[in-house]
């Protein structure tokens, strides 16, 4: 797709499957996030939704079983945490990040900043970063901006300034776009040629769409359906040598009954030598030293014209 200032978000060009190379010549990268925010909608977390019996046992143990089942099969993951979450259980997060997984930032509440101002938003980000920082001892590499249960869209949401607010403070990466399934780079100005390394995303492999979705009413489970997806995904990517990504959150993934499930794709998983498992901030660094934006982006010029009355 050729590019678009505000529309497209890079060239769309990947990488072919022989131009990947992965760290000791291994076959295929596994990358998991783990989404701690409790956030209901695009008002991030609130304290009714801290009281719900899904949001305790999602940050107790669902949490621990999940960290349990990650340490059983020697996986390491990115663990997305609104300040708020940072905040309020500080001892908890410090033991996450102990455990050899990353911390990342997920805003201040993991709310919706798509309708601020600059001004406001920049201000949420440095006090999330503030907070994440106080708590873990280091700055943030990452930030997430995930869906929501009760989001109109099941993809995130990302406001017009976040991604240049993202590179003037300094991150390393975006931790979900839809425009790729390895890293690719999410660009804001096609004549600087400024963009953000992001990391790929895709709610097919997200958890929280088949456990009990939506929360009221007709809520139902399709654990069989999520396994199926990981498991095709999983193989098809490993056979391309690859990236497969999937999201997971305690309070979903964290029952019994879906950690059998979870353990058995695991086992999956373990049957195919070569996997690389690093976190998304190890990825990111692989990254830019092999496929920088300076070598790696080919934008070419736009051959679109807007015509009156055109939304595109």
């Amino acid at each position: 797709m050729p590019w678009k200032q505000n529309y497209t978000i890079s060239d769309e060009t990947s990488l072919a499957d022989s131009a990947l190379r992965w760290p000791g010549g291994r076959q295929c990268c596994v990358s998991i996030t783990v989404d701690l925010s409790q956030a209901s909608g695009p008002a991030g977390i609130t304290s009714a939704d801290l009281k719900v019996s899904w949001a305790y046992f999602g940050l107790h143990e669902g949490l621990d079983l999940l960290l349990a089942t990650l340490k059983q099969y020697g996986l390491r993951a990115t663990f997305a945490v609104p300040a708020a979450i940072a905040a309020i259980m500080p001892e908890r997060i410090r033991a996450i990040q102990a455990a050899g997984h990353e911390i990342a930032a997920e805003g201040l509440k993991h709310e919706d900043t798509s309708g601020m101002s600059r001004a406001e938003e920049k201000a949420r980000m440095d006090r999330a970063v503030a907070v994440l920082t106080e708590v873990t001892g280091k700055r943030p590499e990452g930030w997430y901006c995930l869906p929501r249960q009760r989001d109109d869209f099941a993809v995130g949401t990302i406001g017009p300034n976040t991604v240049d607010l993202l590179r003037e403070a300094g991150f390393s990466y975006l931790g979900n776009g839809l425009a790729d399934d390895i890293p690719h780079y999410w660009v804001t100005d096609f004549d600087q040629r400024q963009s953000l390394l992001t990391m790929p995303y895709y709610y097919h492999y997200d958890d929280q769409w088949f456990c009990m979705f939506p929360l009221e009413g007709t809520g139902l489970e399709h654990p069989d359906m999520m396994f199926r997806n990981w498991a095709a995904e999983f193989r098809a990517q490993y056979r391309r040598g690859r990236q497969f990504h999937m999201t997971l959150h305690p309070q979903h993934v964290g029952w019994c009954s879906r950690l059998a499930m979870l353990e058995q794709f695991c086992q999956l998983m373990q049957e195919h030598p070569g996997l690389w498992n690093p976190t998304n901030a190890e990825l990111a660094a692989h990254w830019r030293a092999h496929y920088p934006a300076e070598t790696h982006l080919h934008l070419k010029p736009s051959v679109w014209r807007d015509h009156p009355g055109s939304l595109s």
